[in-house]
């Protein structure tokens, strides 16, 4: 995955999330929604650290 497809993916995650959490019950929420949940976020923060990585090892500051 190059760097514009893992930003593209990044807006996209986000925006999930933000879909998600807006339809989120008060009460009763689904076990469905807590794996998509977690899902989108695992997936968000695997992309954000292979993002950060490249100036984690060359010394940049962040």
């Amino acid at each position: 995955m190059n760097d514009a497809e893992r930003e593209q993916r990044i807006a996209e995650l986000q925006h999930q999330l933000e879909e998600l959490r807006r339809r989120w019950p008060k009460h009763s929420v689904p076990p469905a929604l807590h794996r998509e949940l977690e899902e989108l976020e695992d997936e968000l923060e695997r992309l954000l650290n292979e993002r950060d990585a490249p100036a984690r090892s060359s010394g940049a500051p962040r």
